[in-house]
C-alpha cells in the first residue's frame, strides 16, 4: 500500500503527471527495480553515485553491481541483499518512472526520502503484508474530522479498503485527493448499509466502463459491458469487503456489526440528509472508482 501513496505524493509535489503515473503503472507488471533505484532506497549509494555507475556502464561491458563494488560504493553482501529486494513495488513504481524519463535519480531519491521521513516510515516497514504504519499513513492522507468520534473506525475501515482492492483487484492505482460532500451525482453506483454502531453508508462509485473493468478484475471474467454480471460482481466486491470488516470489528474490538442487502443504482444522486459523504477517488489504468462512506443517513434516489 506503501506504494500507492507514494505516487500520490509524486503527485501532489507536481514531480509527475497523473498520465505519466498511469504509464508507470501499467510498466510495473515488467519492470523490476535495478540495483541503482534499490541502492538508493537503502542508503547504501547516492543518486550521483548511482550515474557514475551508469555513466562507466555506457564505456564497460560490466553490470552495475560489479562496477559499483570496484569504485567501493558497495560490497559485495549489500549488492546480494539488494537483489533479493527487486520486487518491492513502491521500487518498482519509481524504476519505472526514471526508465521513462520522467524522474532522474536525483529526483527519485530526494522524494523517497521525504515521504517516508514524513510518514515517519523506516526501511523495516517495507514488508509484504506492509502492516505497520498503514494508519499513519492513512490517517495523514485522509482527514476524517467529518466523523467526529469515529476515526478509528473509519481508519480501519479505509485501511482494509485499500488491502482488499490489491488483494481482489489488482494494486495499480494512485488514491487522489478525497473530498467531503453533501450531495454525489453517482454514474453507476453499489451501495450497502452497515449497522449496528450507528448506520454507515459504504459505495463504490464510477463509470459504466471503469466499473466494468474492475467487476472483470474481480471475477475474473472476460466483462465487456456493464451488464447484470458486472453489476453483480461490483456488488459482491463491496459485500465481501464489508464482511470482511464485520469479522474483524467483531475479533478485534469486540464490535458487532450487521450488514443489509447490498444495491446497484445508475444515474442516482446521493444526498446526506444530516451531515456529509466522504469520497475518496482511485485513479487505475482504466478509469476512476470512487469509494464513499457516511456515517448519517444518505438517500439513493
Amino acid at each position: 500500500m506503501f506504494t500507492q501513496f507514494f505516487g500520490n505524493y509524486l503527485f501532489n509535489e507536481k514531480l509527475v503527471t497523473k498520465q505519466q503515473l498511469i504509464e508507470a503503472l501499467e510498466m510495473q507488471k515488467v519492470v523490476r527495480a535495478k540495483l541503482g533505484v534499490l541502492a538508493i532506497n537503502a542508503g547504501y549509494m547516492t543518486a550521483k553515485q548511482v550515474d557514475e555507475v551508469h555513466a562507466e556502464q555506457q564505456r564497460a561491458d560490466k553490470r552495475f553491481g560489479d562496477i559499483a563494488v570496484e569504485k567501493g560504493f558497495v560490497t559485495e553482501a549489500q549488492v546480494e541483499e539488494l537483489l533479493s529486494n527487486q520486487k518491492q513495488a513502491h521500487l518498482v513504481l519509481g524504476q519505472a518512472l526514471v526508465d521513462k524519463g520522467y524522474l532522474t535519480n536525483e529526483q527519485f531519491a530526494e522524494a523517497l526520502a521525504k515521504y517516508k521521513q514524513n510518514n515517519l516510515i523506516e526501511e523495516s516497514d517495507f514488508t509484504d503484508d506492509q502492516n505497520r504504519k498503514i494508519d499513519t499513513i492513512i490517517r495523514n492522507f485522509y482527514i476524517f474530522n467529518t466523523f467526529d468520534g469515529n476515526i478509528d473506525f473509519f481508519t480501519d475501515y479505509v485501511s482494509l479498503v485499500f488491502k482488499n482492492i490489491i488483494r481482489f483487484v489488482g494494486g495499480d492505482f494512485i488514491p487522489l485527493a478525497p473530498e467531503s460532500v453533501k450531495e454525489y451525482k453517482a454514474d453507476k453506483a453499489a451501495y450497502q448499509l452497515i449497522n449496528g454502531k450507528g448506520t454507515v453508508f459504504t459505495a463504490i462509485e464510477g463509470s459504466a466502463s471503469a466499473l466494468t473493468e474492475f467487476a472483470a478484475r474481480y471475477s475474473g471474467e472476460g466483462l465487456t459491458e456493464f451488464d447484470e454480471m458486472a453489476r453483480e460482481s461490483v456488488a459482491e466486491f463491496l459485500n465481501l469487503h464489508n464482511g470482511l470488516f464485520t469479522v474483524n470489528m467483531s475479533n478485534n474490538k469486540q464490535t458487532e456489526l450487521q450488514l443489509e442487502p447490498q444495491k446497484v443504482v445508475e444515474n442516482a444522486k446521493l444526498t446526506a440528509k444530516n451531515g456529509e459523504m466522504f469520497s475518496m477517488p482511485i485513479c487505475f489504468p482504466f478509469g476512476t472508482v470512487s469509494v464513499i462512506v457516511s456515517s448519517c443517513n444518505v438517500s439513493a434516489e
